[in-house]
């Protein structure tokens, strides 16, 4: 698990949230003289701490707009659609310093389209840390909520996990992989901390973002490039009312999601639902590309197209989109460099 859930607020960010100390009064002569030595001590002792220590501040949570709209363009290869939606709500979200209600992403796609590296993006361009930082929770359906039949305790556990991150920090983000391997209901329990509410239990979301990845729906997003690949036109011609309501549909009535039949989606409470269209040729030696070179090496356009013609690609006499995406890229580059 790459983020951290914490039950309680951790020592070291109360000491984050901290701006002065009790002094107990000694003695009138000496109060005052020994109030300002320690303030001042405090103060210069806080500012090296944020320096070394993360904090829920803004040395270590600052969104970078013009980062995070490169990186989308640069590194999330074939997603013009949910690149253009992704940066957009990201950034009305972020400058937005009063915002009615967390917001709610959800990205959907087959595997292999790039919506998990879509979430590392995100968060690497608003914590200084990334995916390491301790504001970034991630959670998996088979990992954190493995057994059906514990679905009561999980959701009190999924409630204690969410209020004493956003208590410690407003600005935290919650990742949820695997939507579609997740029991019916569960996400529910979550459902008054994404709606319209100043405070829920005194403590405010407004400020936190949550993020849903599934697979769910991917047919849908597969049908709508299709039909503009048969009918010759471009992909980046697809835009988001051409998948969006039959997306959400076919999420909310899929049995075997985690959204099935959601008070989130019935209740208009997901901002966006991301499409993450199916790959093509293309798409993949990009990935292959990429791949060398996040491993310092300068990339071998020979290499790229051996891994890219090796892979599967649907409808099966045409090959045009890749079965799984840029999946396994990263492990097989190395077998034809």
């Amino acid at each position: 698990m790459r983020g951290r859930v914490v039950l309680s607020v951790p020592p070291l960010l109360l000491l984050c949230s901290a701006s002065s100390a009790a002094i107990e009064p000694i003695s009138t002569s000496i109060a005052v003289g020994m109030a300002a030595a320690l303030t001042g001590f405090l103060a210069s002792y806080q500012n090296i701490f944020y320096y070394f220590h993360e904090c829920c501040r803004p040395e270590w949570i600052a969104f970078n707009r013009t980062g995070l709209e490169e990186d989308l363009g640069n590194k999330l290869f074939g997603q013009h659609l949910a690149s253009h939606i992704i940066a957009k709500a990201v950034s009305g979200f972020m400058n937005n310093a009063n915002p009615k209600k967390p917001l709610v992403l959800s990205l959907h796609g087959w595997t292999g389209t790039g919506k998990n590296f879509a979430s590392v993006l995100i968060a690497e361009n608003i914590y200084k840390k990334g995916m390491d930082s301790n504001f970034v929770h991630v959670f998996t359906a088979e990992l954190h909520f493995p057994h059906a039949g514990q679905m009561d305790t999980y959701k009190t556990q999924l409630q204690q996990w969410i209020k004493g991150n956003v208590s410690a920090c407003a600005h935290s983000m919650f990742i949820f992989d695997e939507m579609d391997k997740m029991h019916p209901g569960l996400i529910d329990s979550i459902k008054p901390y994404l709606d319209y509410y100043d405070k829920v239990d005194g403590v405010s979301y407004r400020k936190a973002i949550f993020i849903f990845l599934s697979n769910a729906g991917g047919e849908s997003i597969v049908q709508t490039a299709l039909d503009f690949w048969n009918a010759g036109r471009s992909r980046e011609e697809i835009e988001l009312k051409d998948v969006e309501t039959s997306l959400a549909l076919s999420v909310f009535n899929n049995k075997r999601s985690g959204l099935w039949h959601t008070s989130l989606i019935d209740k208009n409470l997901v901002d966006f639902f991301v499409p993450f269209l199916p790959l093509e040729y293309k798409h993949v030696v990009q990935c292959a590309k990429a791949a060398m070179s996040a491993q310092g090496l300068e990339p071998d356009a020979v290499v790229a197209d051996k891994v890219a013609r090796e892979l599967l690609y649907f409808p099966k006499s045409e090959r045009v989109f890749s079965v799984k995406g840029c999946k396994t890229i990263d492990s097989k580059w190395e077998y034809y460099a």
